[in-house]
Formats: C-alpha cells, sequence, structure tokens
C-alpha cells in the first residue's frame, strides 16, 4: 500500500505540474520574465527565498521533472556564482537521492526477481566499483542525471555512496551551469552553453576515474611483481598445469588459436573423470541396472531371475571402457593437435617459470607469458580413529582394488550420502554386496529439495540399501581379521561390520606441491580467484575443480574456455566467468537432474516463485517403459513464464534437462518449450508437458468465460 501511495503522490503532483502549467515557468524565458522579481525578494528575505528556491529544486529533481538545467541557470542568476553553486551542488544531490530511494522502494525488488539471475555480474559489479562508474556518469553532463538516479536505485549501491559521490561529481556541471546562470540575459538557448569544446573537456573529464583505475591496478600488479625478475623473452604463450577435464580444455583452445602451448601431466591424462570418477562410475551403474533389470525382469513381462555373472567381468569391463574412451585425451591426439605434452610434476618458480620434474628423471625450466593451475581435486578422507588400521577405498582406489575380486564385496560401508556415495551404494548394492550407507546429516543429497531427497532415499532402500542417516562415524576397530565401523545416533552406539570401506565425503582441491606458496598466491578451499579466474598474479590462472566453486566435469571445460582466453587474450579484453546457468546430474535409479534454483535455494534466498510439476506416471512413454517414478518440477517467476530453475526425477533425466538448460541460457519460457513439437512417444514430452500445466495453471478464465458465452450464442 506504501508504494500504490508513493506513486499515485508521484502522478497527482507530475499532474499538477502540467494541469497549472508550471512548465512554463521551468523554460529559460519564464525565468527571464520573473528575474528582476526574483530578485526583489531575495533582495527583501534572501533566507526565505534561498530556501524556497532549495526546496522547490529539490522536488523538481526528485521529481524527474524537466527543467533542471533552467533552475540551474536561475540558482546563478538570482544567488550568484558562490551561493548559488552551493544551494545547488546540495538540492540536487539531495533531490536525485529522493529520486533514488523511490525507485529503489517502488521497482528494484521487482526487478531484482525478476531479472536476479542475469544482474547477478552487474550487481557484483556495482557493490564492488559502483561509485566509481557512477563518479564518471556525473562528470559527464551527456548522461540524463534523472535516468541515472533512477537506474542506480535498482542497484544493490548504497545510498550514502549514491549520495556523496553525486555530490562531488555533478559539481564541475553544476558550477559551469550556475556561471552561465550569473550572464542570463546574454544566453538565449541552454545548448549553446555546453559547447562542443566543454563537452569534450567533460568527457576527457570523465575518463580520469577509469584512467585512474587502470593506474592503481597497474600499480598494485608492479607491486606483486617487483621482487621478480620478468623474463625477456618466454618459451611458451600458455603453460597449463594438469591433464584434467580443465587442463584439456585449456589447451586444446590454445593451440586452436595458434599458440604455444605445453600441457604438463604428473599421472594419467585424462584426470579424475576418465581414470577414477564420472566414466568408470558411470560403466559399473550399466551393469548394475542391467543386473538390477534382470532381477525384475517380472516388470516387463519376462521371468525374474537372479543375474549370474562374475564380478571380476564387470570390473574388466569398466577397464574396457576406460580404454575406449582414453585415446579421446591422450597424448598422442593432443599432440596431434600441436600440444606438448610433458609427464612430470610441474612446481611455479616465479610467475613466469615452471620446473618439470619428469617422470623419467631430469629437470626442465620453462618460461610461458602466462599459467594455468588445472590440478583438480582428490577424496577426502576424515580423520577417523583407527581408519588407516582397517584400511579404507575412495572413488579413486576401488578400480584398482575391486579389479581383481571375483566377487563384490560381501559387506561394504560407504560414508557420506552425497551423490558419489549415492551411486556407488546402488551400484554394488544391485551387484549382491550388502551395503551400509553413513550419513552424518538428517538426509541423503542435502542440495535437493526435501522430496527429492524423500525419493532417492526410497528408491536406495527399495534396492536394499540400509540407509543410516542422521549417524555420525566416530571410530573404526578390528579383531583380527573381524573390521568394525562405530557410528552414533542419538546418543547410541552401533557397530558395523565390513569387509570393505569406500569413503565418499566429498573431495578437496590439490594445492600443495605446485609452488603455491612460495609466490603467495592464496589458497582456502580452493586457489583463490577473481571473476577472470586470476590469482594474485594476473598472468597466473586457475580453473576446475582446483579453482571451484562447482566440482564438475563440464564447468571444467567451461572455466577452461575463460582461462584459455584470458590467458592469452586478457591484455586486450577479459572476460568474466558465467556462472549463471550450470547443470548437474546425480546418476542414481532414478536420476536427479537440476539446473538453477531448487525450491530449497529459493526460499533461502528469498526468491519468489511457483511451482508447476508434471508426475511422470502419466507419461505415455514412461509408462511403456515401467519408468514411471519421478517428475518434472519447474520454478518460475510469479505470473510469468520465465524458468528460475528445474529439477527432473526420472529415467535419463540429466539427458531431458539440456532443453532447459538451452532456455534459461538463451531466455526462452515455457512457452516457447510448449509450442515446440516433441516425438511421440518420448521421455522428452514430458517437458512439454511441465510447459502445459504451467500454461494451464495461467489460462485467463475471465477470457474463457467470454469464449463460453460466444460459442453459446454461435449455437443458438
Amino acid at each position: 500500500m506504501r508504494k500504490y501511495l508513493i506513486v499515485l503522490i508521484i502522478i497527482a503532483a507530475g499532474s499538477a505540474f502540467w494541469l497549472f502549467e508550471l512548465d512554463q515557468y521551468l523554460t529559460l524565458e519564464g525565468i527571464k520574465a520573473v528575474q528582476a522579481q526574483l530578485e526583489s525578494w531575495r533582495d527583501d528575505a534572501p533566507l526565505l527565498v534561498g530556501l524556497g528556491y532549495f526546496v522547490i529544486y529539490i522536488a523538481a529533481t526528485a521529481l524527474s521533472l524537466p527543467g533542471a538545467a533552467v533552475l540551474t541557470l536561475a540558482g546563478g542568476a538570482v544567488f550568484g556564482l558562490v551561493w548559488g553553486v552551493v544551494i545547488v551542488s546540495f538540492a540536487s544531490s539531495i533531490g536525485a537521492t529522493l529520486a533514488f530511494l523511490v525507485a529503489r522502494f517502488i521497482l528494484r525488488d521487482s526487478v531484482q526477481s525478476r531479472f536476479g539471475d542475469r544482474l547477478h555480474t552487474l550487481n557484483r559489479g556495482i557493490e564492488r566499483e559502483g561509485a566509481l562508474y557512477l563518479f564518471t556518469l556525473r562528470l559527464v553532463p551527456i548522461f540524463p542525471f534523472f535516468l541515472i538516479n533512477l537506474l542506480m536505485g535498482l542497484t544493490p549501491i548504497a545510498t550514502w555512496t549514491f549520495y556523496w559521490v553525486s555530490q562531488l561529481g555533478m559539481f564541475a556541471g553544476t558550477l559551469v551551469y550556475v556561471n552561465a546562470g550569473t550572464q542570463l540575459a546574454q544566453i538565449s538557448s541552454t545548448a549553446g552553453i555546453l559547447s562542443p569544446g566543454l563537452l569534450l573537456s567533460f568527457a576527457i573529464l570523465g575518463l580520469f576515474p577509469l584512467l585512474g583505475k587502470k593506474l592503481v591496478g597497474w600499480l598494485k600488479r608492479r607491486r606483486v611483481y617487483r621482487q621478480w625478475s620478468k623474463p625477456a623473452s618466454f618459451d611458451r604463450n600458455l603453460l597449463v598445469i594438469g591433464g584434467g577435464a580443465a587442463g584439456l580444455v585449456t589447451a586444446y583452445i590454445a593451440a586452436a588459436v595458434k599458440a604455444r602451448v605445453t600441457l604438463v601431466e604428473a599421472d594419467k591424462m585424462g584426470g579424475d573423470c576418465l581414470n577414477y570418477g564420472c566414466v568408470p562410475s558411470k560403466a559399473l551403474i550399466k551393469s548394475a541396472k542391467l543386473a538390477h533389470h534382470i532381477r525384475h525382469g517380472d516388470d516387463y513381462g519376462l521371468e525374474a531371475v537372479e543375474p549370474s555373472f562374475r564380478f571380476r567381468e564387470v570390473m574388466a569391463r569398466v577397464q574396457r571402457v576406460i580404454a575406449t574412451v582414453e585415446p579421446h585425451d591422450s597424448v598422442e591426439r593432443y599432440t596431434g593437435l600441436g600440444v606438448e605434452v610433458l609427464a612430470g610434476y610441474a612446481r611455479l618458480v616465479d610467475p613466469w617459470t615452471v620446473e618439470i620434474e619428469s617422470s623419467a628423471g631430469g629437470i626442465t625450466r620453462l618460461t610461458s607469458r602466462a599459467i594455468v593451475i588445472a590440478t583438480g581435486a582428490r577424496p577426502f578422507v576424515p580423520s577417523l580413529p583407527g581408519l588407516d588400521e582397517v584400511g579404507y577405498l575412495t572413488s579413486d582406489t576401488l578400480w584398482l582394488d575391486f579389479a581383481s575380486r571375483d566377487e563384490a564385496p560381501r559387506r561394504l560401508v560407504v560414508l557420506g550420502g552425497g551423490p558419489i556415495g549415492c551411486e556407488l551404494s546402488q551400484a554394488f548394492v544391485r551387484l549382491g554386496s550388502a551395503v551400509w550407507q553413513v550419513e552424518k546429516g538428517p538426509r541423503i543429497l542435502a542440495r535437493e529439495d526435501e522430496e527429492v531427497s524423500a525419493l532417492a532415499e526410497a528408491s536406495l532402500l527399495r534396492d536394499g540399501v540400509h540407509l543410516l542417516t542422521g549417524h555420525t562415524a566416530l571410530r573404526c576397530e578390528r579383531e583380527g581379521e573381524r573390521k568394525f565401523l562405530v557410528v552414533e545416533n542419538q546418543g547410541r552406539e552401533e557397530r558395523l561390520e565390513f569387509d570393505a570401506l569406500i569413503c565418499a565425503v566429498g573431495r578437496v582441491a590439490r594445492l600443495t606441491g605446485y609452488g603455491l606458496e612460495k609466490l603467495g598466491i592464496a589458497t582456502e578451499r580452493t586457489v583463490v580467484t577473481n571473476e577472470y579466474l586470476e590469482t594474485l598474479y594476473a598472468n597466473i590462472f586457475a580453473a576446475g575443480d582446483v579453482a571451484g566453486p562447482y566440482q564438475f566435469t563440464h564447468t571444467a571445460g567451461h572455466q577452461a574456455w575463460y582461462a584459455a582466453v584470458n590467458a592469452l587474450f586478457g591484455d586486450f579484453k577479459k572476460f568474466r566467468v558465467d556462472y549463471s546457468v550450470i547443470p548437474w546430474t546425480t546418476f542414481i535409479d532414478p536420476e536427479v537432474a537440476r539446473v538453477g534454483l531448487n525450491e530449497q535455494e529459493a526460499r533461502e534466498k528469498g526468491i519468489a516463485f511457483e511451482v508447476t510439476r508434471y508426475d511422470l506416471e502419466d507419461l505415455d512413454r514412461a509408462i511403456a517403459d515401467s519408468a514411471t517414478r519421478g517428475f518434472v518440477k519447474v520454478l518460475t517467476v510469479p505470473g510469468k513464464d520465465r524458468i528460475l530453475g528445474v529439477t527432473i526425477v526420472g529415467e535419463h533425466a540429466g539427458d531431458l534437462l539440456a532443453e532447459f538448460v538451452l532456455a534459461m541460457k538463451h531466455g526462452l519460457g515455457l512457452n516457447k518449450i510448449l509450442s515446440t513439437i516433441h516425438t511421440y512417444p518420448t521421455l522428452a514430452e514430458a517437458n512439454k508437458y511441465a510447459a502445459g500445466q504451467w500454461k494451464r495453471e495461467h489460462a485467463p478464465q475471465k477470457l474463457l468465460s467470454w469464449l463460453e458465452r460466444f460459442h453459446s450464442w454461435r449455437r443458438n
């Protein structure tokens, strides 16, 4: 109601301004006509006239009424240069701040809620450097000040910052206009006040803050680099440390634009994803899923039988899959693309020099204009008492350990209720292991909505996983050949006997052994970078898991583009990393896929949303495939079809999500998805039906009522 009241007051004031033809007094001719009267009033009551002029100027600026330039001239004509500048300077800044506050109060919340995801980068920039850019705009009078007032109100810039920057930045223009006003009788047009030469001077003046920023940046870089001697020339344009997803893509892009690039990898090309993570786990999940289908053949009209297989052959298939994919990331392929690949351990010596200890022995030093750190992450191992005595596996080591087993471990404990823990628990229980999954929190997949976690829990329990949420691992114990994990729940301890224990409680960035400490490159949980992926040194970048904030292969590749381009061409143009649309999938059965916000995150961030849900049990193809568990849930801006986020649970959810990722990336709404033809019968139709559900919920009921009457009339 307060917003409506303010809008009504503004409309009433604006209407009165035009209705009573007050605009005639804010013209050059109008001011000249009453100049003598104003000067007479000033002589009789200088304080009262000055205060009245001050209030009128504030009101005109706050309401964004035309005539601010003429009012400024009047200030010079009536009060002279000194007092005119003082009064106008403060009145214009106060009025501008009032307009700023009105725009913020009435419009900012709705604009930010509707375009918040797209404005995220702008908001961060304004919070960090808003004063600088506002000052630049204020110095150049060709930018309409009233428009600046309103637009800045929609951003997160602090009110006090807006006021004092406006006070300072508008001073030069105020001085010019007030000084011109002292010669009001000789002025025939306000356009003549700002000559081309004066405009050019203002424009040059407006560049000073930006040039100052560049100078400050140059001085900071000089201070950072001053202890190091920069080489006169360089061996390479780019040197990449790490041959995982981020490193490979970075090197590929550099070679594609004909830069001389060296890639250094200490272990296996392809990194964790190829050798220990994405590829082997998905191969294992496929075998486990097939075993599950055989075990439940009666769901498809077939005989349900217990699958017969040798676990050793399942693991051999995993290795064959890795070997088949391996050439895509091989030394031979990247050498053929123009990348020099070196096997060894790389360590930064200075901002341009990398020392490489070869796997075959010997040390080589290379200099490079730019360096990208893409060293990835490793599994986190909790400091549980007795863990080393009983032995443990991680998502990195289990493939080699299990490769020689004829059978899956009889009793398996999986620590962790995140995506990796859930995928491994379900896969191994389907392959015959008795699995206990231990999660400290109250539910698994804690980043997802509660109903998603509940559906995932139900699926794991149905497959036979002993799911222990709310259980804290205390210690490991050994009694001869028997091994136990001791867990605690609500004050009670329980011992879980196991043959194998997998730690799947997260991953940590590889930060040590690369010389980061010597160079003073800051690290927290990851390498600290700015929005361009630069570290402390503008020529050293980080990308992938070692840089965060996401630990996905596809985000590592996404960051790699920015790292490569900024490293090679950043002196001319830099690109901020765009994290606005990041998808991910947990490959349990049914899959859980998400992009953008879910309900949980939207509530935490205070973002208004509507939920549209379509259940797969109504989808023809899902019914035919006996894959009806799951749903498509879309979050949209209230009353609009603009997508804020999507969660899909179901068969091939990760594949189905791609349509929504594309829509969000390019600003397409649910109406566009609804109007797109989807092949029948496919699972992808679920996306269209979700859009149709939204359309039905937003049908124009009043119009439909009139159409019903129209059709009734046509029948009669």
